[in-house]
C-alpha cells in the first residue's frame, strides 16, 4: 500500500469524526441568550474533542513522515487507532448532554487513554519500519517520554473524575496542550538524511 493511501484514509476517518461531533451542537429553537447558555458544556465538549482529533491529525502526520515503507502490522494498527478516536463522538455528546457529570468525564478518560495507547502502539510499528536515522531514533525516545506522562495522566483522571470532574478536565487540557504543537524532531531528522 502507498503511504499516500494510509494518509488520505486517515484523513477523512478523522474529518468525519470531527463532522459527527459538531452535530451534536443543536441550533435552540428560541432567539434568547439563555438557550446559548444551556449549549456551553456541549460547546466546551465539542471544543476540547476538537483540540484532540486536531493534534492526533498534526502528530499522526508527522509520524508517517518517517515511514519508509507502510507494513500490514502499520496498516492494522492505523486502523486501531482510528477505531479508538472514533468513540470521542460518543464520549463528548455524553459529557455536552450531562454537564459534564464524574461517569462521563471517566468514560472520556478512559477512551483518550485507549487513543493514546493505540497511538503508542502505531508509534512502535512506524519505529520498525522508518529510516534508519540516528536523530529519528531520539526523536522517537521523545515521543516515548510525552506517552508515558499522557498515559499516566488519562489514567489518573478516571478515578479523579469522581473526586472533581475539574481535576480531569484540567488533566485533559494540559495533556493537549504538551502534544499541541507536533514534535519537530522528526522532520529534522529526515532533513538531516538528505
Amino acid at each position: 500500500m502507498n503511504k499516500n493511501r494510509l494518509e488520505a484514509f486517515s484523513d477523512g476517518v478523522l474529518a468525519i469524526i470531527i463532522t459527527i461531533m459538531v452535530l451534536e451542537l443543536k441550533v435552540p429553537k428560541s432567539s434568547d441568550w439563555i438557550e446559548l447558555q444551556k449549549l456551553i458544556p456541549v460547546f466546551v465538549s465539542y471544543f476540547t474533542s476538537f483540540l484532540y482529533i486536531g493534534i492526533y491529525w498534526g502528530n499522526h502526520h508527522h509520524l508517517l513522515h518517517s515511514v519508509k515503507q507502510i507494513s500490514s502490522g502499520m496498516i492494522l494498527a492505523n486502523l486501531n487507532l482510528l477505531f479508538w478516536l472514533s468513540l470521542i463522538p460518543f464520549a463528548t455528546g455524553w459529557i455536552g448532554e450531562n454537564h459534564f457529570a464524574p461517569n462521563t468525564i471517566a468514560v472520556y478518560g478512559t477512551i483518550l487513554w485507549l487513543d493514546g495507547l493505540a497511538f503508542f502502539i502505531l508509534q512502535k510499528t512506524v519505529e520498525r519500519n522508518a529510516h534508519d536515522i540516528a536523530a529519528l531514533k531520539k526523536a522517537f525516545l521523545t515521543l516515548n517520554k510525552k506517552g508515558i506522562v499522557s498515559q499516566a495522566g488519562y489514567l489518573a483522571s478516571v478515578p479523579l473524575a469522581y473526586v472533581h470532574p475539574a481535576i480531569s478536565g484540567a488533566i485533559y487540557l494540559i495533556l493537549a496542550v504538551i502534544w499541541l504543537i507536533p514534535d519537530k524532531n522528526i522532520e529534522r531528522a529526515l532533513r538531516s538524511e538528505k
